[in-house]
């Protein structure tokens, strides 16, 4: 969430700023700034009649003393009157800063300056690539038939027992998927990141604090009777540890990861771009958080981006990394980066990871702050990445290391999964 200051002080910049990601800001920004000059007009009145107040009411005990009951009388009227004012005045303050915080969470985060213009994915640069494509024969399977053929993943079963988007993995694909999420995490704590065992489940207040709520309410799976919600990424109760949190400025960069279930009600369509693990209701993910100072958080972006392109390399799958552009970025994100890699059966690109930077924008949300080395407190950066997302490393790796004999399994993950070939 944007701060007043920011708005007041750079009104214009930011509706310009805010075009760039196809939002626009105008009329609210221009409603944020009047109602806030209502607010402010407002304190200022109610603390000069509360401060009347409080003078009267120390005159009052006074002008008994001295016999001046007549005018401790209009003294107690006026202090009356006044309160009834104060009232309002306050009622005027609460309506005004209701509707403030209503207008700020409908306003996206400032775009980055480095975020290109675009509306779509089409618009997005590519930063760089690396990795060989492999050439496969003409008869090279899809993930979703190889994993029928070897008895990896059950599509139908998932369907039985849930409904579509929610796979059973069985025999070596569990084994499989499993083996990525301890080398995932392994390769986070060498890192130097703080693995985190996170609940599934949080409260509107964690979902506030990292931008789901309101945004995407309808992309969310709600316990109704107990109001919470199902995480659509670990990176909400992570970061919500820190929500009413003051850190010390020496106890900076937090670095945490942590594996999770993800549970997302994404609108469903049909065809081979969303088949088999291309688009889940509910995947693993291993993911990243960090909280920092402001003046380091893009150089902390930097190596977030440099540590995932590691995880790409050592499973020696082709990727690259895309710059997003404006119209493509999320609600909460100054700039973001994808990490895709190319799944060689399909003959197309899938995105794996996102790294972003959200500056301040969660932290005002979250209230997640730092003290200074002058003991003042300021609001501190959050960034987060997918390190890794599962479903379409699991689809890529079958896809890209088929071969006649069988599914070759990366060298790294050999120790972990306990094959070398699933065959």
């Amino acid at each position: 969430m944007l701060t007043l200051k920011v708005i007041n002080e750079n009104t214009e910049e930011v509706i310009q700023r805010l075009a760039k990601k196809h939002f626009d800001a105008e009329n609210i920004v221009n409603q944020i700034v009047e109602l806030d000059g209502v607010r402010r007009n407002t304190q200022t009145l109610l603390d000069k009649t509360l401060a009347e107040i409080n003078n009267l009411s120390k005159s009052i005990g006074a002008m008994m003393k001295e016999g001046k009951k007549d005018e401790a009388t209009t003294a107690r009227e006026k202090v009356s009157e006044l309160k009834e004012t104060s009232k309002t005045y306050d009622e005027t303050l609460k309506d005004a800063e209701e509707q403030i915080q209503t207008l700020l969470v409908t306003i996206p985060n400032l775009p980055h300056e480095s975020v290109p213009e675009g509306k779509t994915a089409e618009d997005n640069l590519i930063e760089r690539s690396g990795g060989e494509t492999p050439q496969l024969s003409q008869d090279a399977l899809p993930h979703w038939e190889l994993a029928k053929k070897y008895d990896l993943i059950d599509f139908e079963l998932g369907v039985k027992i849930t409904g579509a988007g929610f796979p059973v993995y069985k025999g070596k694909g569990a084994r499989l998927q499993r083996s990525l999420i301890n080398f995932f995490l392994d390769k986070a704590r060498d890192a130097g990141f703080l693995e985190i065992q996170p609940p599934y489940v949080i409260n509107s207040a964690s979902g506030f604090g990292t931008g789901q709520l309101p945004d995407k309410e309808g992309q969310m799976y709600h316990v109704g009777l107990d109001d919470l919600y199902l995480i659509p990424t670990a990176e909400v109760p992570v970061t919500n540890i820190y929500r009413d949190v003051i850190l010390d400025e020496k106890d900076l960069p937090v670095k945490n990861t942590a594996y999770s279930a993800c549970f997302r009600r994404e609108a469903g369509s049909y065809g081979k771009d969303v088949r088999g693990l291309n688009r889940l209701h509910q995947f693993d993910k291993v993911e990243i958080v960090c909280i920092e100072k402001p003046e380091n958080s893009y150089a902390r972006l930097d190596e977030m981006v440099r540590y995932v392109q590691t995880l790409v390399e050592a499973l020696g799958l082709p990727w690259r990394i895309l710059r997003l552009c404006g119209g493509d970025m999320s609600f909460t994100s100054a700039l973001t980066f994808d990490f895709e890699v190319y799944s060689a059966a399909q003959q197309r690109w899938l995105e794996v990871s996102s790294v972003s930077n959200f500056e301040s924008f969660q932290a005002n949300r979250l209230k997640c702050r730092y003290r200074d080395a002058d003991r003042k407190t300021q609001l501190c950066h959050t960034l987060n990445g997918s390190a890794l997302a599962l479903p379409r490393i699991m689809a890529a790796l079958l896809e890209n290391n088929q071969t006649p004999e069988g599914i070759r399994i990366p060298e790294v993950l050999v120790p972990y999964c306990g094959f070398e070939v699933i065959d």
